[in-house]
C-alpha cells in the first residue's frame, strides 16, 4: 500500500480504481475466516479414547511424554492460528507460472521458511537423518491444526512427508543419506508424480520410460500431469517419486517401477547442479486450491535413482499413496472443522425472523438464526461430522506407528493390511461429508455464503478436490468392497474382526441404561453391515457387476457405522466423566453427549437407505441402452 501511495500518480490511480471495483480483487482481502485450534477436542482423543500415552510407553517412544504432546500440539495450533489462517485466502489469487519457474502466493514462502527454521518438517524422520524421531501419530496432531488453518499450504509440506516415508520404507541406505537430512531440515521437499494424460486411476497405462545407463542410474522421459507442487519457490530442491517402465518390463501394473527424479541432480559432495533434471511446462487452472500447483512435469532424459525392486513400484508407490489419502482424509475434516467456526459465530449474530417457540430476543428486530431448529441441524451435523472424522482419523494414526514399528515384515503386512481397511473410509467417506459441511457453511451465511466477502465459498471451492484426487469416491469405494473385503482371503477377513470389536463393545456397555441409545441402534448396524456384505459376495455369483453398482453405498454405509462406533465411544467417557466435571469441563463433556445424540438419532438412520440400495443389484444400473443417456 506505502509502495502504491508514493508511487506514480498512475499507479495510484490505477489501485483506487481497483477498490471501487465490487469484483474480486478488492474484496479478496476483506475476507473474515478465522481459526482457533480445538485443542481440548484433540485431548480428549488422544487422551480419553484412544490412550496416546500408552500407545507411546509400548513403542519406546520415551520422548513422546504427555507435557510433550502437548507441547506440539500447542505450538503447532499457534503456528496455525498466527501465520496460516492469515494468508489462507491469499491463496485464491493462485500460483503464478512464467517460464519455467512458478510463485507461490503472497507470505506462503516465508511462511515455509519459518516452518522449516522451526523443525516442524523433521518432527517425525529418524534422528539418525536429522529429524527428531517422534511417532507417526505426533506428525498427524501437529498437521491437523495447519491443515485446516490453510489445507492448500500444507499440501507442500505434507507431500514432502508422504516422499520421506517412500524412501524410508523402500529406499537403499545410500539414498536415505542423500537426500533425508535435507527434507528434514525441510531445505528439500518431495512430491509424487503418478498421473498421465492416459493413466489416471488406470495407472496399468503409465507410458513414462526409466532407461538404465549401466552406472546405476537411469534416464526418464515422459510426461506427468496433475502434479500437485510439482513446482514452486519454497525450497530449493524438490524430490519426485516418479512412476514409469523399464524397457524389459512386463505389460501393465506388473511392469511399473518407481524412481526418485531430484529437481536438480545432487553431487557426490552433496551441493547440486544448476541445470533442472526435471521441467515444468505449465500450470493448471482450477475451481479451488489456487495456491497448490498443479503441474504439468516433463522428463527429457531426466537422470533418476531406482527405489526398491524392479517393476514393484506400485506396490511400493502405495505407501505414499496410502499416506495421500489419509492426509486427504485430513483435509476432510480441516474443512468440516473451518466451516463449523466460522458458521456458528454468524449465526449468534445475524437476526431473521422469530423463533417458532415464541420470540426470544423481544429488544431486537428479529431473533438470531441460532435459534431456529434447522440452523441446529447444519451446526450440529458440522459438529458432528468435524469431531466424529477426528476421532476416526487418529485411531489410524496409532496403526501407522505400529506398521512402522514392526519387528517382521510380516507384522508390517498385517497391520497394514487392517489400516487398508479403515484408508477407503477415511479418504472416500469423510471427504464426501466434507462437502456436505461446506455446503451447509454457505447455507447459514444465505446470500453472504455465495460471495468471496466471507470466504466460506472458497471453503466449498477448495473442498470440492478431496473426493476427486488420490482416487475418486467410486474408486475408495470399489477398492473397499471388491479389494478390501470380497477378495480378500477369506473374504470379509478385514471386516469380521472390526465388526466383533464394534460388538464387543456394546455388549460391554449393555448393563448400563445410559448406553442404550448408542448401542442397541450401533449393534443392528454392525450386524447389517456384515449381513449385507454376505448376501452381495451371494449376488455377485451370479451378478458381476453388483460390486460396482453397490459400492458407494457400501462405502458410505461403512464409514457412518465407524463413525457411530466412534460416537459411542466418546458418548461413554463423557457419560462417565460428567457428573464430577465442573464448569468449562462439565460444558464440554455435555456437548459431546449432546452432539451423540444428536448423531444416532439424526444422523446414523441414513444407513437405511444405504443399506437397502446397496442391495437392488446391477439391472437399474445397466439396462438403459448407452444411446439413450444423451437422447436428441
Amino acid at each position: 500500500y506505502q509502495r502504491r501511495v508514493h508511487g506514480t500518480l498512475s499507479e495510484c490511480l490505477f489501485f483506487f480504481a481497483m477498490q471501487r471495483c465490487a469484483g474480486t480483487a478488492a474484496r479478496l482481502f476483506a475476507r473474515s475466516l478465522s481459526y482457533r485450534a480445538p485443542l481440548r477436542d484433540v485431548q480428549f482423543v488422544i487422551n480419553e479414547i484412544h490412550d496416546y500415552n500408552s500407545h507411546y510407553q509400548k513403542l519406546g517412544a520415551t520422548e513422546a511424554t504427555p507435557d510433550m504432546v502437548d507441547s506440539i500440539a500447542s505450538e503447532a495450533a499457534k503456528f496455525a492460528e498466527n501465520e496460516l489462517i492469515t494468508i489462507y485466502t491469499n491463496g485464491d489469487a493462485g500460483c503464478v507460472y512464467n517460464d519455467g519457474e512458478v510463485t507461490t502466493p503472497e507470505g506462503w514462502k516465508e511462511a515455509y521458511q519459518l516452518y522449516a527454521e522451526s523443525g516442524w518438517a523433521g518432527l517425525t524422520i529418524p534422528e539418525e537423518y536429522g529429524g527428531q524421531g517422534m511417532p507417526q501419530s505426533l506428525g498427524m496432531i501437529r498437521s491437523e491444526s495447519m491443515a485446516t488453518a490453510n489445507w492448500t499450504w500444507n499440501m507442500y509440506p505434507g507431500l514432502s512427508g508422504g516422499a520421506i516415508e517412500t524412501i524410508l520404507l523402500h529406499g537403499t541406505e545410500e539414498q536415505k543419506q542423500t537426500y533425508l537430512p535435507n527434507m528434514a531440515s525441510g531445505v528439500w521437499t518431495g512430491v509424487m508424480d503418478l498421473t498421465e494424460s492416459q493413466a489416471g486411476t488406470d495407472l496399468n497405462q503409465v507410458k513414462t520410460k526409466a532407461i538404465p545407463q549401466g552406472d546405476g542410474t537411469y534416464r526418464l522421459t515422459g510426461e506427468k500431469i496433475f502434479i500437485s507442487c510439482g513446482e514452486h519457490d519454497m525450497s530449493e530442491n524438490i524430490i519426485h517419486i516418479v512412476l514409469a517402465r523399464l524397457p524389459d518390463a512386463p505389460p501393465g501394473t506388473r511392469g511399473i517401477s518407481l524412481f526418485i527424479v531430484p529437481k536438480y541432480v545432487v553431487k557426490p559432495d552433496g551441493s547440486l547442479e544448476t541445470k533442472k533434471n526435471v521441467t515444468v511446462s505449465g500450470i493448471e487452472h482450477k475451481m479451488g486450491i489456487h495456491g497448490s500447483s498443479t503441474c504439468v512435469m516433463v522428463y527429457d532424459e531426466s537422470v533418476g535413482y531406482l527405489i526398491g525392486q524392479a517393476n514393484k513400484g506400485l506396490k511400493h508407490m502405495f505407501t505414499f499413496m496410502n499416506f495421500a489419502r489419509i492426509g486427504t482424509a485430513m483435509q476432510g475434516i480441516g474443512t468440516m472443522e473451518l466451516a463449523s467456526q466460522n458458521s456458528v459465530p454468524y449465526t449468534r449474530e445475524r437476526m431473521s425472523m422469530r423463533a417458532l417457540s415464541g420470540t426470544k430476543m423481544p429488544d431486537k428486530p428479529g431473533d438470531t438464526i441460532i435459534n431456529h431448529p434447522d440452523v441446529r441441524r447444519m451446526l450440529l451435523t458440522q459438529k458432528a461430522f468435524a469431531e466424529g472424522g477426528r476421532c476416526m482419523l487418529f485411531e489410524t494414526g496409532k496403526l501407522g506407528d505400529l506398521m512402522l514399528a514392526a519387528k517382521s515384515e510380516k507384522e508390517a503386512s498385517i497391520i497394514e493390511d487392517e489400516m487398508g481397511l479403515y484408508t477407503p473410509v477415511l479418504k472416500g467417506f469423510l471427504t464426501e461429508l466434507s462437502i456436505e459441511a461446506a455446503y451447509y457453511g454457505q447455507q447459514v451465511y444465505g446470500g453472504h455464503g455465495y460471495i468471496q466477502e466471507w470466504g466460506m465459498e472458497m471453503i466449498a471451492r477448495d473442498a470440492r478436490i478431496s473426493t476427486m484426487y488420490e482416487g475418486t469416491t467410486g474408486v475408495q469405494a470399489l477398492d473397499l468392497l471388491g479389494r478390501k473385503v470380497l477378495m480378500s482371503k477369506p473374504p470379509a477377513k478385514l471386516l469380521i474382526p472390526f465388526v466383533k470389536r464394534i460388538l464387543s463393545f456394546c455388549a460391554s456397555n449393555s448393563s448400563k441404561s445410559h448406553m442404550l441409545q448408542y448401542t442397541l441402534p450401533l449393534a443392528r448396524r454392525a450386524i447389517q453391515w456384515s449381513t449385507n456384505t454376505a448376501r452381495i459376495a451371494l449376488k455377485a455369483s451370479s451378478d458381476r457387476e453388483i460390486v460396482g453398482a453397490a459400492a458407494y453405498d457400501y462405502l458410505m454405509f461403512s464409514g457412518y457405522v465407524t463413525m457411530a462406533f466412534a460416537w459411542a465411544r466418546m458418548a461413554a467417557v463423557a457419560h462417565e466423566k460428567l457428573e464430577a466435571a465442573e464448569g468449562s469441563e462439565r460444558e464440554f463433556y455435555q456437548s459431546k453427549i449432546d452432539t451423540a445424540q444428536f448423531y444416532f438419532s439424526y444422523i446414523l438412520p441414513r444407513c437405511n437407505n444405504h443399506g437397502s440400495a446397496m442391495l437392488v443389484g446391477s439391472k437399474p444400473f445397466l439396462q438403459m441402452k448407452e444411446e439413450n443417456f444423451l437422447l436428441p
